[in-house]
């Protein structure tokens, strides 16, 4: 076995083994609005869903190499809102043009060709073109040396037509191919599915039925 003393290395080195290891990680597209109301979108795969009472989920943004914020965490802490939009192949490409570094006062969407629509209850705009948009409202932050871990509570969400049965709660998981981040640059699809059986003998997809969970 190759053991670590995480006591012993540098952060940057910690970055590097735990962002290589622990994945795929889902990709948070967040967007907020400035206070110079310019509309900032960009992704962060330190993101997951924490729970579901209350409607929790977490976007971890680090701080720049200067100490400086980025706008997405600035701005949250300015407003206390943000839409945190779920990653599919179509958007792939402008999801990640996103992530280059653009001035406070250009928007990244309109940069890289996304759509903004009014969101529902909270002040930045929802993307027209993902799959999933939740609409936050600031829950709680950490503040660590190198980031803040943001947790932000779901008001709302939005989803494209046809993913979610809201008779059944169930989501079309056939039509939904989000993406996620794998280490260093590379991405992975998610359209590679299989099934475990339970201990009755059954399978996911006989059970729960794979597609609509």
């Amino acid at each position: 076995m190759t053991e670590v003393d995480f006591d012993q290395i540098t952060s940057y080195q910690r970055y590097k083994l735990m962002a290589s290891l622990i994945v795929p990680r889902p990709i948070a597209l967040v967007t907020t609005l400035g206070a110079n109301g310019v509309a900032n979108a960009a992704p962060f795969s330190m993101f997951n869903m924490v729970g579901e009472d209350p409607p929790i989920l977490m976007v971890s943004i680090n701080r720049l190499s200067d100490g400086r914020l980025k706008d997405t965490a600035a701005n949250i802490l300015h407003s206390g809102e943000f839409v945190v939009h779920m990653s599919d192949e179509p958007l792939a490409a402008k999801m990640h043009a996103c992530g280059e570094s653009f001035p406070s006062d250009v928007s990244e969407l309109a940069a890289v060709g996304l759509t903004p629509v009014p969101s529902h209850c909270v002040a930045p705009p929802r993307i027209l073109e993902a799959p999933i948009a939740f609409e936050c409202v600031l829950h709680e932050k950490l503040e660590t040396p190198s980031r803040y871990v943001f947790i932000g509570q779901i008001k709302w969400l939005a989803a494209r037509d046809g993913l979610i049965d809201t008779q059944a709660w169930r989501v079309n998981l056939r039509d939904y191919k989000p993406i996620a981040r794998f280490g260093a640059s590379f991405y992975t699809r998610t359209e590679d599915r299989f099934a475990i059986a339970d201990r009755a003998g059954e399978t996911a997809s006989t059970s729960t039925n794979i597609d609509q969970m």
